[in-house]
């Protein structure tokens, strides 16, 4: 069978690399075009488009706007003429609902992947989903009673994030062996995630790099992500004895004490590493205005909206170094508050399952896309 993906972001390249690789298992005769990463590529042939061609935040993608309906006719151009028996679109909402309502009026069934946050705020997208899908699969607990609310056909076998951390895990070389490896001293490390974005790191990554001159009895060090020119970190880390490793997160969440992670998908990757964290973002001043009166949710960390009230402290918008300095300094000092932080982890690895979600999900995908009259 035929299979379009769109991926538009570093975590949903990662999911759906996961994905592929067993839709390729189950399928033989799978083909497939994708728009997404660097592990997409990996996996199959059918590369289109890099998701960096259409990644913009808030205010950035009104300023793009032109170049990114221009790359979302290519790939409707692409899918018209392809014609996959199936569009599997992952999470990105403004792009994929459009490129829902397409396939739809191709005849080309759709089944998205990590449902798009409708439940955070914009509920009202809820009806597209509705309208534009077939089925969904989610990967959030608290998701599927919802989703049903709206008779949307949902189905849940865990996170896969599950699945990634198990196969790291099974073949990391130690700490110790790692930290060497890059040149790291044996201090405690302090885990420095800014994000994938370039306007997220360039917002968050300085209070982070502050903190760490107050602490010099640990290691702090970054998280580059793969996909950013590294010179967009020198402003912020030159000087100082702050450290930088790129395409390194997991090996270096599994080997620190503590995190100061952007909001996203880090901070569940976190927890699943069983850091203890806080939750810093900020956005434009304009853009904050824009989108706060539409939240419809108390937190904005998938640790504290799956944990159901507050496990990790967020720090949102304003002053984030000074009240980041207050939070870090409790999280490496106060062994208590470490450990209550730690018990609410075990609680969220509870939900979201056992390894082999993305099998299980590509196992499904092909029993519905085989199911009589389908």
């Amino acid at each position: 069978m035929k299979y379009f993906l769109i991926a538009g972001e570093a975590s949903g390249d990662l999911h759906a690399s996961n994905l592929m690789k067993q839709l390729k298992k189950q399928d033989p005769n799978a083909e497939f075009r994708f728009m997404g990463g660097d592990l997409m590529q990996e996996v199959a042939d059918g590369f289109v488009m890099h998701y960096r061609e259409t990644s913009y935040m808030l205010i950035d993608a009104l300023l793009h706007l032109r170049k990114i309906f221009r790359n979302m006719r290519k790939m409707k151009d692409l899918m018209g003429e392809w014609q996959p028996d199936l569009f599997i679109p992952v999470d990105y909402a403004g792009f994929n609902f459009r490129m829902a309502r397409f396939a739809r009026s191709q005849d080309i069934k759709v089944f998205y992947y990590i449902s798009p946050k409708v439940w955070a705020w914009q509920e009202w997208r809820v009806k597209k989903i509705k309208k534009y899908t077939d089925q969904v699969f989610s990967i959030l607990p608290f998701e599927v009673d919802y989703f049903k609310r709206f008779d949307i056909h949902v189905e849940y076998f865990g996170n896969p994030l599950v699945d990634e951390i198990a196969r790291f895990r099974g073949k990391f070389e130690g700490s110790d062996s790692w930290k060497k490896r890059h040149g790291i001293d044996q201090k405690p490390l302090v885990a420095l995630l800014a994000g994938s974005r370039k306007r997220e790191i360039e917002t968050t990554l300085p209070p982070m790099v502050k903190l760490a001159g107050e602490h010099p009895e640990y290691q702090f060090v970054v998280a580059g992500a793969p996909s950013i020119d590294p010179s967009l970190y020198d402003e912020s880390l030159k000087g100082t004895d702050v450290k930088i490793v790129f395409g390194e997160t997991y090996p270096l969440l599994e080997s620190s004490f503590a995190g100061l992670i952007t909001s996203g998908t880090a901070t569940l990757e976190a927890g699943l590493f069983n850091l203890p964290q806080a939750v810093l973002y900020r956005t434009s001043a304009l853009g904050y205005r824009i989108v706060k009166p539409l939240i419809k949710i108390n937190f904005i960390s998938l640790v504290n909206l799956i944990y159901g009230k507050q496990l990790v402290v967020e720090i949102i918008q304003k002053d984030l170094y000074g009240r980041s300095a207050v939070e870090l300094s409790k999280i490496l000092g106060d062994k208590e508050y470490r450990e209550r932080m730690l018990k609410g982890y075990e609680a969220i690895g509870a939900d979201l399952g056992t390894p082999g979600v993305s099998e299980r999900i590509g196992k499904r995908i092909i029993e519905l896309l085989k199911e009589p009259g389908e």
